[in-house]
């Protein structure tokens, strides 16, 4: 499987589809390879403790060797992204304005879109920053359409913080020729758009890197999941962003008995040559229904040797 060689995979897919389960044996096959892996759950549902039989969140916690989970809780983190909007404003904002400025960031904590862009900040920070201390991070990624957003985050963030960053110099150019003989003025607003603009930047350069990145889809032979995976891959191509692997999880056994099972089985071809013809540009891969969830590390080796 080619995208194992890369150093960051984000593996998403339909809710309910075994993308965790997934993920967690992609990390785990990795990790017993010689690789030092960070799994990383994005999902609010997280699944991937309970894959490993063990609590995880939002610390790194070693679940086997070379193998280290992490979940991250959005709500957390969009209190620690408001309170460092907070501590960026510190001696920017007049004292005076600084209740209401306060006021409106705790009213923005709750919108929509503020567990995202926390959420956005958090994964933008594991990239840039732990890429030293693991040779792999596996992200096991929220629903379709919240993978797609976080993904494409990167591009639209950049394009409006350039937006920003060109009134603040247009603005700042202003104030000194008035204010300050035309001598350069200190803007630290400036210089914490101008820093977020560069890791928005590197962390999209990175995404869009062949090499580093690749990026893995589950569904299931079923309609639903093919079409909502189709879609998924379009978007995504949209914004530069190359799905090259498909996971098909939970495909009956060739041979089937009872006339229900039987009956099933036919169905489901007609859904595996679907999936062929709609995917020719991507490496399939199929993963059989195990008799029993996957809770061991034994079960998760098995499934990882679907994955070749």
């Amino acid at each position: 499987m080619d995208v194992l060689t890369k150093q960051i995979i984000f593996v998403g897919g339909k809710g309910g589809v075994g993308k965790s389960t997934t993920a967690a044996a992609i990390a785990h096959r990795l990790s017993t390879s010689g690789y030092r892996t960070l799994l990383v759950s994005t999902d609010p549902a997280h699944n991937v403790g309970d894959i490993f039989g063990r609590p995880i969140g939002g610390k790194p916690v070693e679940v086997a060797e070379r193998l280290v989970a992490l979940e991250i809780d959005p709500r957390l983190e969009t209190e620690r992204y408001i309170t460092g909007v907070k501590n960026n404003i510190k001696g920017v904002v007049h004292s005076s304005m600084m209740e209401e400025v306060h006021r409106q960031l705790d009213t923005a904590q709750a919108s929509p879109g503020a567990d995202e862009a926390a959420l956005f900040d958090k994964l933008i920070t594991i990239i840039l920053e732990e890429r030293a201390s693991y040779d792999k991070i596996v992200f096991d990624t929220a629903p379709t359409g919240h993978t797609i957003r976080l993904l494409s985050l990167p591009e639209l963030m950049g394009v409006w913080i350039h937006g920003l960053l060109e009134k603040r110099k247009k603005a700042n150019t202003n104030s000194s020729r008035l204010l300050n003989d035309g001598e350069p003025i200190d803007d630290p607003i400036y210089e914490v758009l101008a820093e977020r603009q560069r890791r928005f930047a590197q962390v999209r350069e990175l995404l869009m890197d062949e090499q580093t990145t690749g990026f893995i889809f589950v569904l299931n032979p079923e309609r639903l999941p093919i079409l909502e995976t189709e879609k998924a891959i379009q978007l995504l191509n949209r914004h530069s962003l190359a799905v090259k692997s498909i996971v098909v999880n939970k495909v009956l056994p060739e041979h089937v008995e009872g006339e229900f099972w039987t009956e099933r089985k036919a169905h489901e071809r007609k859904y595996v040559e679907m999936i062929e013809q709609s995917f020719k540009r991507q490496e399939i891969h199929y993963v059989p229904l195990f008799q029993r969830d996957i809770i061991s590390y034994k079960d998760l080796a098995q499934f990882s040797e679907q994955l070749t």
